[in-house]
């Protein structure tokens, strides 16, 4: 209701007397859109990229199995080296053990040597060692 009303006022006296006006469509009706999601179907399947990803993960699984196996191959020639290389060291050791022994048997000589009684190279202690006795029973 537009107007104003008044009483005693000349125009409409109720609301009934306001012409009836409603909204509705054009003439022929309103054109038609789509309210449907639009949704593109662009892109691989699901099941396209699931393959994908498998062969990947396959691939990746592949190639940590031949490094593993290159390094194993690696790790056995590095021990078979050192295998090779032991007795050479050992001696070498042996003979620097030797010369040290020799080098500190005469120092200690020289230094005790005004001391009688006393043998370079021989224990101070007086003890005689005996090995542990074996365990009785199951334990043998």
């Amino acid at each position: 209701m537009t107007e104003f009303l008044r009483r005693g006022a000349p125009g409409m006296k109720s609301v009934k007397d306001m012409p009836v006006v409603q909204d509705g469509p054009p003439p022929g009706g309103f054109p038609s859109f789509r309210y449907a999601r639009r949704v593109p179907s662009t892109g691989p399947s699901g099941i396209t990229l699931f393959a994908a990803g498998a062969a990947v993960m396959a691939f990746g699984f592949y190639k940590v199995g031949q490094s593993n196996r290159e390094r194993r191959a690696q790790k056995a020639a590095n021990l078979a080296a050192r295998a090779a290389l032991v007795p050479f060291l050992q001696a070498e050791e042996d003979r620097r053990w030797v010369n040290a022994n020799q080098t500190f048997l005469a120092r200690q000589e020289g230094i005790m040597k005004n001391v009688p009684e006393y043998t370079a190279g021989e224990s101070v202690y007086k003890t005689r060692w005996m090995p542990p006795a074996k365990r009785v029973g199951i334990w043998e």
